[in-house]
């Protein structure tokens, strides 16, 4: 038991951490509703000296063909969810087959999954890059959603939760005359939604907050995603216009924070299951 003085600066310690957090948030909000000359000027000024709308309705409505927000918005959503749903569904049963099942090999095949979580992505990047050229699969939605499919860590995930999944509750289902695939979709997944809730909310925010390779496996503006969108405008029309860009910046944010909220109570009881820290 942690004694009266641990437990405050612990707390404490939390919170400190809690405001270097939310430091640049707070800013990047504040700075949304100044004029392009107050954002310019910088300063500590951390409450605009006059509030206004003027970044967000330019952003939003009033230069559609060189900031298609709405768009790039669309596409980061899109392939967010379509990603996460892959790699929940394929990392799902691959790490059920593993833990439960008797795959030839397994005791080989895990390792090796998990061995690739240390390889870094700027090995298989120019790789994954020429067959998706070569496919002709460049500048699609496929180019965007497939390379993030194959998840090592989604399958460690709930293969840790799969292995201590009571067999009795199989064994019951078994001689109530339920197939594998059965006991699989209608005994284990509804005890794992935590996990996967967890699994699917990480994959979202990864997939959702790239860079890098939505950058090089798009070209034109109808297929950029939110997070090359905003770097093309920093360099672009926005170099100059801090406001506009971070009220651009502000409304990315909208669909992880959403998501968050909806989320966040299997979040944390997922976490809590699998013992991440």
């Amino acid at each position: 038991m942690k004694s009266p003085g641990k437990k405050t600066l612990l707390i404490l310690l939390a919170t400190v951490m809690a405001i270097l957090f939310l430091i640049p948030i707070v800013w990047m909000i504040s700075t949304s509703f100044k004029s392009d000359f107050e954002a310019i000027a910088g300063g500590l000024n951390w409450i605009p000296k006059q509030f206004t709308w003027e970044n967000y309705t330019y952003t939003l409505f009033s230069d559609m063909i060189t900031v298609p927000i709405f768009k790039w918005m669309f596409n980061s959503i899109f392939v967010g969810i379509a990603g996460t749903a892959i790699i929940v569904a394929v990392d799902a049963m691959a790490a059920y087959g593993l833990a439960r099942l008797d795959v030839p090999f397994k005791k080989f095949l895990f390792p090796l999954f998990i061995s690739t979580l240390m390889i870094p992505f700027v090995i298989t990047f120019l790789p994954m890059y020429m067959q998706f050229s070569q496919l002709g699969l460049l500048n699609t939605y496929a180019a965007l959603i497939f390379p993030y499919t194959a998840n090592a860590f989604g399958v460690f995930l709930l293969y840790q939760f799969f292995r201590g999944f009571p067999k009795e509750l199989e064994e019951a289902a078994v001689l109530d005359g339920a197939n594998k695939w059965k006991i699989f979709t209608r005994v284990v997944l509804p005890s794992a939604r935590p996990i996967m809730w967890t699994l699917a909310i990480f994959s979202f925010m990864q997939i959702y907050n790239d860079f890098l390779w939505p950058l090089v496996a798009t070209n034109t503006p109808e297929m950029r995603t939110i997070t090359t969108g905003i770097a093309i405008m920093q360099q672009g029309s926005f170099v100059s216009s801090f406001g506009k860009l971070m009220a651009l910046t502000t409304i990315a944010t909208v669909p992880i924070l959403i998501l968050f909220l909806i989320g966040q109570k299997q979040l944390i009881k997922g976490i809590t299951q699998t013992g991440i820290k």
